[in-house]
């Protein structure tokens, strides 16, 4: 072969190399990034799920202090003194 001939297949497989090496790159890229969005997707369903839980919550507590506005409000109703309890023991 001449010199030209070789310095083009030299050339050529450099390329190639340099070629499989970013498909090397880029795959373990792929795969790190996938993993990163099934960790942050399972970190935002776990937070959707907090949300949840936390107005569920906050819908219970609201509730009870409605009726227990009501409960001092309408019905003069008032939290018992220690005096006032009675314990009921079942025999």
């Amino acid at each position: 072969m001449s010199g030209k001939k070789i310095l083009v297949v030299a050339l050529l497989w450099l390329a190639t190399i340099a070629s499989a090496l970013a498909v090397v790159h880029t795959t373990q890229r792929n795969r790190e990034l996938t993993a990163e969005l099934g960790r942050a997707q399972k970190a935002r369903d776990e937070l959707r799920y907090e949300q949840e839980r936390l107005l569920l919550e906050k819908g219970a507590w609201s509730a009870y202090s409605r009726i227990e506005k009501a409960a001092r409000e309408e019905l003069n109703m008032h939290v018992p003194a220690a005096n006032e309890r009675v314990l009921v023991t079942k025999k």
